[in-house]
């Protein structure tokens, strides 16, 4: 697996070609946890949100479904003992419904062949009045092609199955259904969309 094999660059990565947005955006989540929140986040990568999330909640489970990648997230996790690293599919999670006050799943969505059916699995195993937070690297406004970088990230074989810009981000979701969204737009040389979705009755 691609992401396998690019885990143990992947956090200098993040930091020489996106670092403030980045920061920005792990402060933006940090801000929506309580104490006290059962969280589960999804697609976590080396763990940057879990860093951030972990030290504001009762209990995170990170998942991803790169065995690489969550090798590097409990390195990252190792001094949370509220931290749990798990292998795990976000099409088809195996937790109860309901079981989360919290849903993450960060950059993630513009890389799934069906991104509605796991916002609908996110939304299963979060609680009535929970939130699912779904950030989402973006293009500018009016952008004619993708930033440099996504183009190159194409070329080692990382497949985008959506480009979103701002408009077309908030447009994905209602066409899935979701009205009680909020949305927080960080801005930077590659942007970040964060869209917050209430889970109603």
């Amino acid at each position: 697996m691609l992401w396998d094999k690019v885990a143990g660059v992947y956090d200098l990565f993040t930091i020489l070609s996106n670092g403030r947005v980045n920061r920005k955006l792990t402060a933006v989540v940090a801000g929506m946890i309580e104490p006290g929140d059962q969280v589960l986040e999804c697609a976590c990568g080396t763990g940057m949100l879990s860093k951030a999330i972990g030290p504001r909640c009762g209990e995170l489970t990170a998942t991803d479904f790169s065995v690489g990648m969550l090798r590097q997230a409990k390195k990252n996790c190792a001094h949370m003992a509220n931290v749990k690293i798990k292998r795990a599919n976000i099409m088809k999670l195996k937790c109860a419904d309901g079981a989360f006050d919290k849903v993450v799943a960060g950059n993630v969505i513009h890389l799934l062949d069906s991104p509605q059916e796991a916002l609908a699995e996110l939304l299963r195993v979060c609680k009535t009045g929970g939130k699912a937070i779904i950030p989402t690297y973006i293009s500018h406004k009016g952008a004619a092609k993708p930033h440099l970088l996504i183009r190159l990230l194409k070329t080692i074989g990382i497949d985008f199955k959506k480009q979103f810009d701002f408009a077309a981000y908030q447009e994905f979701f209602r066409t899935a259904g979701y009205q009680n969204v909020e949305y927080t737009l960080i801005d930077g040389k590659i942007p970040c969309a964060v869209a917050v979705i209430t889970k109603e009755e």
